[in-house]
This record gives C-alpha cells, structure tokens and sequence, in this order.
C-alpha cells in the first residue's frame, strides 16, 4: 500500500493542520469545521492527480478547446459524525461524486473507558462495483473504524481503487490500515503521522476529539 504523508511537504495544508490542533483556536467550532472542510479540499486536489484522465472537446464561444477531464466514478465515503465537514470538502472538489456515509462508534466495555469494540449501525452507499472509492476519516486512531467501514462498504460492490484519507493518523493505525486494507489498489493519505496513542486510545499529540470539537460534547 502506497502512504503518502502530504504534511512532509511545505504548503498552506500544515497551517490548517496546525490551527485545528492549536487548543486555543480549536474551541471556535465553526473554524475548526472550516479548517477541516478546507483540508479535505487540499487532499481532493492532490487525489486528483492521481486519478484517470481523458481528453474531451470543450465548445467555447469562439472555438474547440481540448480539455483533459477526469472520466473515473467516485464515490465519497465518509464515517459519521467527525467525517461530516470533511466529506464536504472532499465533494466541494468532486462535486459530481457519489456519496457513501458509515456510523461507526466506540462502544467501551469497562467504566474506565480503556477498551473498547467499534460498532457499525449505518450505512448508506450507492453501488461501487467498479468505482474508485474515497474513504475519508479525519481522525485515523487505531484503524480499526476505517478497516470495519471498509467491509461494510464492500456489500455495494467492490471498488476498483481505494483512496484512503485522514487529517492526523497514529503510525499505529498507518501500519494497521497497511496490514488490513488490500495493498494493491489502496492509497493513504495523511496530513500528519503522530508517533502514538495513550491509555484511552487518543493520538498524541493529536488534537482531542474531533467530533466534540466539530459539533459539541456528546452524552
């Protein structure tokens, strides 16, 4: 599987990373939203690199201009509810994508909130057969909601090719993902590897929770 850590590289994508992690901006919730919106459309201008290009012929007003055009079926992929703001970066670039959301949760099993399971409720997809599938997750903690997100997604269809994407990523969770997901036609994308997790499964350094932060504590 080929990773591909686009925060190694100097542009405007790491001011945003920085500001979401910053604990003295995050609290605005409608910038941390923006922030994550606008990270998913920088990640949806490098995918679009690397995707299938033909030549068309385009009518202006005074000629033929020829113009080469993404022709590959996307599908947006997204798990809720963290996901949400970065699903609409994603399709604020490919706004002709098809859209796909999952509902993973952590469900704890002890009162500490040390271990847990991820549950699967939802999904909602188009069909993938033959589609290239944009599996975006702003937080890639352990892995294990992607992988799961994944093989729900495969009662749709199988995809042709899988774009992986997450804001900030544990390099516990980018070696899972890479062991997990099918090497051969997957491609991860992350703004930032974070060296590891603590006791309760959070990445540090990390950002806190992504989904409170986005739209409120949760009960």
């Amino acid at each position: 599987m080929e990773i591909i850590n686009l925060g190694e590289k100097q542009s405007l994508l790491n001011q945003f990373v920085a500001e979401l992690r910053d604990v003295h901006i995050q609290q605005d919730s409608l910038r941390f939203r923006r922030n994550i919106e606008r990270i998913g459309e920088v990640m949806a201008y490098e995918i679009s690199k690397r995707l299938h290009y033909e030549v068309r012929e385009i009518q202006t007003p005074l000629g033929i201009a020829p113009m080469a055009l993404p022709d590959e079926q996307l599908v947006i992929g997204t798990l809720f509810r963290a996901g949400l703001p970065f699903h609409q970066g994603f399709l604020n670039c490919f706004d002709r994508a098809g859209s796909a959301f999952v509902s993973a949760f952590r469900q704890y099993t002890d009162p500490e909130h040390l271990h847990f399971d991820v549950q699967i409720e939802y999904i909602a997809s188009p069909r993938l057969e033959g589609k290239t599938l944009l599996l975006v997750d702003p937080m890639l903690a352990t892995g294990h909601s992607m992988e799961l997100a994944y093989k729900a997604l495969l009662t749709k269809g199988e995809p042709e090719h899988i774009h992986a994407a997450a804001i900030i990523a544990s390099q516990q969770a980018v070696d899972y993902v890479a062991r997990m997901m099918p090497s051969e036609c997957t491609t991860l994308w992350v703004a930032a590897i974070d060296p590891r997790l603590n006791e309760h499964a959070y990445i540090v350094p990390g950002l806190g929770d992504a989904g409170d932060l986005a739209f409120g504590e949760k009960d």
